[in-house]
């Protein structure tokens, strides 16, 4: 029935857009973030203020290495974000597309060297378009892009991929079909933070559903693997990701999936990081770009955006939470610490704190990667 609805909706609602026309000449790559580039917003200031419930802060910035000290590369695919009315993004670095590159993949530079395509990603009108193609359009642009980087940037280095939401979907496509089956380029693999995207495994396996070779990470320092969860505030009750009888998104972008039973995976971040603390939410004191994330951003938290005179700041609001499976859901199931702490509503409903996924602990997927980068370094010389 799910199914059935979607495609009701994208038959009523495509008419009515307009699409990107294709072009018969070589596409072209857009870089939103590399080395060298003007204006990178993946190189902000990492000097952040860090709130507490006592109405006390402090002040700290995040060391980071200069781009050619960095020991690996990390290669971000950001999420739905484009506000553009059409069914697939047109390829430019629109305000909400620099916004979430500051809020998802910045804090990484302290770790690796950062390139991240601009693509002509499926937007919140044509999401549900898998069904007539628009996926093709935003896949080629990052396949092209991954292409072109290890052509010209990569040069042996290892790589971290970093994605979230429409960028894990793509970037499981990719690994899926270009990384995983190739021992050479698997080598390379540092890790994967594939974040709010359902990724599969076999059941009770780690390996399995969307990889045969590469899989989740299980234990901390552990290089070459994947790390993956969707985040809730309360538990499911009908929801979006964490189910693999109901999944939408493996289909959307033509995805194989590996025999049943399968579960969608879940990483503790705690477990991988090797930090057990509280943990709260790291975003930047700019505001996001208006659209449709800087008022689900607002709304989910009670119109209380955190400020701070630092590029970036931590509200005092702390959480403890685990991997859990509810009502056939595999989540990460987190609840507030101490009166104070407030709980993030859902935006959209059924799909959890989806906006926070990487957010929420950034300092511990941070640290993954710097022990990932360092045992992968250690492993290659």
């Amino acid at each position: 029935m799910t199914r059935r609805i979607v495609l009701l909706a994208v038959a009523l609602v495509a008419p009515l857009l307009v699409t990107v026309p294709a072009s018969a000449a070589p596409d072209p790559i857009l870089w939103l973030c590399r080395p060298g580039l003007a204006d990178n917003p993946c190189e902000i200031g990492l000097d952040t203020t860090y709130q507490h419930a006592d109405g006390t802060s402090e002040v700290s910035t995040l060391p980071r290495p200069a781009e050619d000290e960095r020991p690996v590369d990390c290669f971000f695919v950001y999420p739905t974000v484009s506000n553009d009315p059409f069914l697939n993004a047109r390829r430019r670095a629109t305000p909400e597309v620099r916004s979430i590159a500051k809020y998802q993949a910045a804090r990484f530079s302290s770790q690796c060297r950062m390139f991240a395509p601009v693509y002509r990603q499926m937007t919140l009108a044509g999401l549900p378009g898998g069904v007539i193609g628009t996926d093709r359009l935003a896949y080629r642009d990052v396949l092209n892009a991954w292409n072109d980087y290890l052509a010209h940037d990569n040069h042996g280095r290892g790589v971290v991929l970093i994605g979230h939401s429409q960028g894990s979907i793509m970037l499981r496509k990719l690994i899926q079909q270009e990384i995983d089956p190739n021992p050479a380029v698997r080598d390379q693999l540092v890790g994967a933070l594939l974040l709010g995207g359902n990724v599969l495994t076999a059941k009770g396996s780690t390996t399995g559903g969307d990889f045969a070779n590469i899989p989740i990470c299980t234990e901390q320092g552990q290089v070459g693997c994947v790390v993956a969860y969707s985040t809730y505030a309360s538990d499911p009750v009908i929801p979006f990701f964490g189910n693999a009888q109901i999944d939408l998104l493996t289909p959307l972008v033509k995805i194989k999936r590996g025999p049943a039973p399968r579960e969608v995976a879940c990483t503790d971040p705690a477990v991988i990081s090797g930090d057990h603390r509280e943990f709260g939410v790291t975003v930047p004191s700019e505001p996001f770009a208006p659209g449709p994330i800087s008022i689900g951003i607002a709304y989910s938290v009670k119109l209380k955006v955190p400020k701070a005179d630092t590029t970036w700041v931590s509200p005092p609001d702390r959480y403890q939470g685990a991997c859990k499976t509810i009502r056939g859901t595999h989540v990460f199931r987190y609840d507030p610490v101490g009166p104070q702490s407030r709980r993030p509503l859902e935006f959209p409903p059924t799909w959890g704190t989806h906006l926070f996924d990487v957010n929420l602990g950034l300092e511990k997927l941070v640290s993954i990667v710097h022990q990932q980068a360092e045992g992968w370094t250690a492993q290659h010389g």
